[in-house]
């Protein structure tokens, strides 16, 4: 079965033509698909701690669509870099935006969530560091998780900057550790060390390293091999329909509340005064 869903910024620039206008995003991602499992590795290679701005977003989605066609076994995503996965977000497509940069932006990651969230493959994020907000969008997206144990943490801590998680980042998490811990994860804006994570069932494994994290992710992928593809990619489409639905049937509204919130004076402020936090670090 081909991938449950296809999405492109068709409204704005293409996904080829954002790749051409930043050539450079190729080297943002690293994929390597191997020769023995057939198993696929993309790895976040986006220094100094993985922030999601649009060059990156577009290239991650690129990728997984592409190894989608390409038949592969699965995919794990990762991170090259030694201590994060990914930090999430970055602040500076959100302050002091140009506007229309800022709805190609998160029409970007609108599109990157739902091709990930939505993909026939079986997908395992092999978490290797810290992995706040859209960093653990990103590993909620996926089917299975491994945490390499460690100092960092993983959790949606939106509302501890004083920010709300959209609808579909929180759905996403919510389907993983369910209703009343999502509930009082989200209101407190929780953060996870490892332990904690799979305590909660944020995560599924815990490993002592990046090379047994990965390991443990080609096990999971790899227990699918005597299982019916179509079968188990539309039993996944049931399962995620629900969330799928809603963001492919709201986007013009997410992008709406996005650049509503980007506008408020309050909000700038409030990214003005992290950003210099982090200049002083």
């Amino acid at each position: 079965m081909a991938a449950l869903r296809r999405y492109t910024t068709a409204k704005f620039l293409t996904m080829g033509q954002l790749r051409k206008q930043y050539s450079s995003a190729a080297k943002l991602v690293d994929v390597n698909v191997s020769d023995k499992t057939g198993i696929a590795t993309v790895s976040m290679n986006k220094p100094p701690v993985n922030s999601l701005n649009l060059e990156f977003i577009t290239e991650l989605n690129y990728n997984f669509q592409e190894l989608e066609k390409s038949k592969c076994r699965g995919i794990i995503l990762t991170s090259a870099l030694p201590k994060v996965f990914s930090a999430g977000l970055d602040i500076l497509e959100m302050y002091k935006p140009d506007l229309k940069r800022a709805e190609s932006f998160w029409r970007a990651l609108q599109d990157l969530w739902l091709t990930l969230y939505g993909l026939a493959l079986p997908t395992a994020a092999a978490v290797n560091g810290a992995s706040p907000a859209g960093g653990c969008l990103l590993a909620t997206s996926c089917e299975y998780r491994v945490f390499v144990e460690g100092k960092h943490t993983i959790g949606l801590n939106e509302t501890q900057l004083g920010i709300i998680a959209p609808k579909w980042f929180q759905d996403t998490f919510v389907n993983v550790i369910g209703q009343r811990q999502g509930e009082i994860s989200l209101l407190r804006g929780s953060l996870y060390t490892p332990e904690e994570a799979l305590k909660i069932g944020l995560v599924d494994e815990l490993a002592t390293n990046k090379e047994e994290a990965i390991a443990k992710c080609e096990k999971y992928i790899a227990a699918y091999a005597k299982i019916s593809p179509g079968a188990r990619s539309a039993t996944k489409h049931q399962l995620r329909k629900s969330a799928l639905s809603w963001l492919e049937k709201n986007r013009d509204f997410d992008v709406k509340i996005f650049i509503g919130f980007l506008e408020q004076p309050q909000v700038q402020k409030g990214l003005d005064m992290y950003i210099q936090s982090l200049k002083k670090k």
